[in-house]
């Protein structure tokens, strides 16, 4: 078994074993958030938005001390993306062999309609293509000895009303005797515990995959150079993804090649954007079947 093998091997074992943990860790027994809101010096309780930007930044916050505990346990170092546009959101250096390097990208979405979702796997374009270089990324992407994302899906608790979602509490049990009954315009709501304020999400779901188990033949969004994620929850936590049978170096092929490549179909040039063309143009129908197809395109007859 190579180096790089046996490092991965553990790697995927330690972080697969952290995910279980991570749900206890994030939500109470009936399965709600255990972020409430955040609090003034008054003990006031502000409850947050579940605008998804909001939460997934909270969440990140949340679980981020449970990330450098599960580093330092596995003998990793954490090293944070300099700029908020770079990929990955953490590097993980081994302590003992800095050349073994992991990419973790923290992925929090929310259910549609119970059964799917969907996200972005980082870029095609640059640093993807040009892979000894450092444009808009902490190492090369060939130094990494793989690339991985750590999912968290949740439920979005639906308010009757829109101002719920930001309403001001006191809580009794922290027996705060300063503050009083309006802040600004808004009334201060008593109750009598922490946890009888409603979380803004609920019922999580984690899971963590290398990448391109997990990842489509589509861009995940229109307009920028996106590598998008399969959308069926049960099949993401499965890391089934449309390449997971054919291959990471398929995926690394078909993702570099995305909408550049080109071939001739009823005597028109046409850009090369699904599997099932990037393996004829390839010349491997044979391995046709090997395309995880639920997750794809749909094949024109």
């Amino acid at each position: 078994m190579s180096q790089k093998k046996k490092y991965t091997i553990e790697f995927e074992h330690a972080l697969n074993e952290f995910v279980k943990e991570l749900q206890q860790y994030v939500s109470t027994d009936t399965g709600e958030w255990t972020i409430k809101g955040f609090i003034d010096i008054y003990k006031n309780i502000y409850t947050i938005s579940s605008d998804t930007k909001i939460v997934s930044k909270i969440l990140e916050i949340h679980i981020f001390p449970e990330l450098l505990r599960f580093a330092e346990k596995s003998g990793y170092k954490i090293i944070l993306a300099e700029h908020q546009n770079w990929y990955p959101d953490l590097t993980l250096v081994h302590k003992e062999n800095d050349a073994i390097k992991f990419a973790l990208d923290l992925k929090t979405t929310f259910r549609r309609k119970n059964k799917s979702t969907g996200f972005t796997l980082g870029s095609h374009g640059s640093y993807f293509k040009e892979r000894d270089k450092d444009k808009n990324i902490q190492f090369p992407y060939n130094q990494y000895t793989g690339h991985y994302c750590l999912g968290i899906i949740y439920t979005r608790v639906d308010f009757d009303d829109d101002l719920a979602e930001t309403e001001v509490f006191q809580v009794n049990e922290l027996e705060e005797e300063y503050g009083d009954k309006l802040i600004g315009a808004r009334q201060v709501t008593k109750v009598e515990h922490l946890k009888s304020i409603t979380s803004v999400i609920k019922d999580f779901d984690f899971f963590a995959a290398p990448k391109w188990k997990i990842a489509s033949d589509s861009q995940g969004s229109g307009n920028t150079a996106n590598i998008g994620s399969i959308k069926d929850i049960e099949d993401l936590k499965a890391g089934n993804g449309v390449f997971s049978k054919l291959g990471e170096e398929w995926f690394d092929e078909y993702w570099i090649n995305y909408g550049t490549a080109t071939m001739i179909k009823a005597g028109e040039v046409v850009k090369i954007t699904n599997i099932w063309d990037f393996l004829e143009f390839k010349g491997r129908t044979d391995l046709i079947d090997k395309v995880v197809a639920k997750g794809a395109k749909r094949r024109k007859k």
